[in-house]
């Protein structure tokens, strides 16, 4: 295999991956502070993969709290390619029940207060979100998803939400308006950290439970989410499995891999010398700097 190194978020119910090679768990620093957790090195037969629990082992963090500069920053450091984010989600369509794998390409965010952006003052930059995912790489995992026997979804919309209530009926019922299938407290700004680091980035959203549009339908428990994400995890482990096995033996360049290229607005001279230390990863190749990997 050459060319890839995996990067794997892991959501709720998903805070290690059994059956790699060489596994340790190692720490990484980052100048956005720090990540949810140690990340988990190892291999799946020829691909180097790195695993990041989103939550932290044991689920330590609300997903208001999680780092999401910190975790991709981590990921890049480490040299990862791509990156699969797994996640749990509730379902705004009948068509879409617990145990659905959706493969999601689109994103509304609704959260607030998170660090959005790697950039700002003293670093301008504006990346393309039109296409939040990568078609190739989410192709991929969706093919990988069915060979695990997931029930699989190409395509949808995610509705991130801030959290960590659910939602009231009322907003369910809005966000189905608006064309959403899922709902989740996580997805954002992780896709947009994502691109402004120019990895290629694919979501994998496990439906745990109806959300609360349909008042003949239970509504959202935990002890119902636990449940579901048992049956869950272990599929997305298979996922995995079944991903690092069917990528193709070479790694094609993406159109990702390049986002930032033309995105940096503001001019080498009047550029923040802190800030372009702190972007030694994630934007080192745009910026002409010698990436700081651990």
């Amino acid at each position: 295999m050459s060319g890839w190194v995996l990067g794997v978020i892991g959501g709720s119910g998903l805070y290690e991956i059994e059956g790699l090679e060489d596994p340790r768990w190692i720490d990484i620093e980052s100048p956005f502070g720090a990540p949810s957790d140690q990340l988990l090195s190892g291999r799946l037969g020829d691909v180097r993969l790195y695993f990041l629990p989103r939550h932290g082992r044991g689920h330590r963090l609300p997903p208001g709290a999680i780092n999401a500069r910190a975790n991709i920053d981590a990921l890049k450091r480490c040299g990862c390619t791509d990156v699969i984010s797994i996640s749990a989600v509730g379902s705004l369509r009948e068509s879409l029940p617990p145990g659905t794998f959706v493969v999601v390409d689109q994103f509304i965010d609704r959260t607030h207060g998170r660090q959005a952006s790697f950039f700002g003052p003293g670093l301008v930059a504006h990346v393309s979100m039109a296409h939040p995912v990568c078609a190739r790489l989410s192709s991929l995992a969706a093919a990988a998803a069915r060979a695990a026997g997931a029930s699989v979804a190409e395509g949808g919309t995610y509705l991130a939400m801030e959290g960590p209530q659910f939602s009231t009926a009322a907003e369910s019922r809005l966000y189905r308006s608006w064309g959403c299938d899922v709902i989740g407290m996580t997805g954002m700004p992780e896709a947009k950290l994502a691109r402004e680091a120019e990895l290629p980035y694919a979501s994998v959203a496990m439906v745990t439970d109806f959300d609360a549009w349909d008042d003949e339908i239970a509504h959202v428990e935990v002890g119902q989410i636990l449940a579901q994400l048992a049956a869950n995890a272990a599929a997305a482990r298979e996922l995995l499995r079944c991903l690092a096995t069917n990528l193709p033996a070479e790694r094609a360049p993406s159109p990702i891999d390049t986002a930032l290229d033309g995105a940096i607005l503001t001019q080498p001279a009047v550029r923040d010398p802190a800030m372009l230390r702190q972007l030694s990863a994630v934007a080192g190749r745009a910026l002409g700097l010698r990436t700081q990997a651990r």
